[in-house]
């Protein structure tokens, strides 16, 4: 099972991670696996290129391991532009959840 942790703070996003595989399928066709981390790294991706910030990323080399850590140090507008993005991936993330529950558990700490 995929095991999401969201690591909140006054009401705002501060980190993410990822633990676990979904073993829903096959290894290089499971479905649930492939929506969780497009889901994540283009949430990554975005939040590097759209709002030009570096995050503190770690990753496990065999897969089944990625911590987000977000800037604390940044203005007031490039926080609000990240926790929209961050916000639309919970969004999806609770999608799946809502579907593949048995392969995927979204946490709020």
């Amino acid at each position: 099972m995929i095991q999401i942790t969201v690591f909140q703070s006054d009401n705002q996003v501060t980190a993410f991670e990822l633990t676990g595989h979904a073993e829903s399928g096959p290894y290089g066709y499971d479905l649930v696996c492939a929506g969780v981390s497009a889901v994540t790294f283009g949430a990554v991706n975005a939040i590097m290129k759209l709002c030009e910030t570096d995050l503190n990323i770690d990753q496990g080399a065999d897969g089944g391991y990625l911590s987000v850590q977000l800037p604390k140090n940044i203005s007031s507008e490039k926080l609000e532009k990240i926790q929209w993005l961050v916000q639309g991936m919970i969004v999806s993330l609770e999608t799946i959840e809502e579907s593949y529950g048995e392969h995927v558990r979204l946490n709020f700490s």
